[in-house]
């Protein structure tokens, strides 16, 4: 079955760099016009969009802090005046600010990690989901980690709890909306080579972590990025509130 694109608008959160990106340039190489939300990437957004338009493709760069509600409630109005409805929304931003134990955790960064990783999607959902309502259709994928099964690595309780609370929000979402026909699923990556492990995580950690995954390597973008794709297509249609593991085995033990 050939997965087209080419009606569908999508907008994927955090989709300058890494992961987001990833996802960014395969709905685009599917015929979809995506829009995508950057905060400090802007070099990455310039590349997307230089790509797309090389190719062709429709693509726009939105600046945004999704913490902010006036800013995610902008950005959406950015998308519906370039390209109309949103089909899909993927919603990926998110991250681990900085590791702490939870003895040394402050309120304010607890905060932040629930702001960035748990409230950006809440706002973001929140703001698609009229237009997807009165079209009676859509798709919202969200992207939390392994680490939301797990309970993550050391230093890292205050982002494994906001991503295990994004994926309860995706299982409740998908009971409330999947009746007026949008479809709610998330993806959990595991250990996928971007920028974030490259700070976040050592050269002995993801070694070991590789000789522990059944596949014996790290995922990439890609990989992530296939799942997505799946995930908003017929293939998925009759999946509902379920989170994908993209991690090659590592969850397994």
């Amino acid at each position: 079955m050939t997965i087209d694109f080419s009606s569908r608008v999508v907008l994927v959160t955090g989709g300058a760099s890494g992961i987001g990106r990833g996802i960014v340039e395969a709905f685009l190489s599917h015929g979809a016009a995506v829009a995508f939300s950057y905060k400090t990437s802007a070099s990455g957004a310039n590349e997307i969009e230089a790509a797309a338009r090389a190719a062709g493709r429709k693509t726009l760069a939105i600046e945004a802090d999704l913490t902010s509600e006036v800013d995610t409630t902008n950005m959406v109005k950015a998308v519906n005046e370039a390209f109309g409805p949103i089909d899909i929304l993927v919603a990926n931003a998110g991250g681990l600010l900085k590791r702490s134990s939870l003895a040394e955790c402050s309120l304010d960064l607890w905060n932040q990690a629930a702001a960035v990783n748990l409230t950006s999607a809440f706002l973001c959902c929140r703001a698609v989901l009229p237009q997807m309502i009165a079209l009676g259709r859509g798709h919202i994928i969200t992207i939390s980690s392994l680490a939301g099964h797990d309970g993550g690595g050391i230093g890292a309780t205050h982002y494994a709890t906001m991503k295990g609370g994004l994926i309860t929000f995706t299982r409740a979402l998908a009971k409330e909306v999947g009746p007026l026909g949008i479809h709610v699923n998330g993806i959990a990556p595991g250990l996928i080579a971007t920028r974030f492990h490259d700070i976040f995580s050592t050269a002995d950690g993801r070694r070991a972590a590789v000789e522990r995954t059944p596949l014996r390597r790290e995922g990439t973008p890609a990989d992530v990025a296939g799942a997505a794709l799946y995930l908003a297509s017929p293939l998925a249609d009759f999946l509902a509130g379920e989170t994908i593991e993209v991690n090659g085995g590592q969850g397994l033990y």
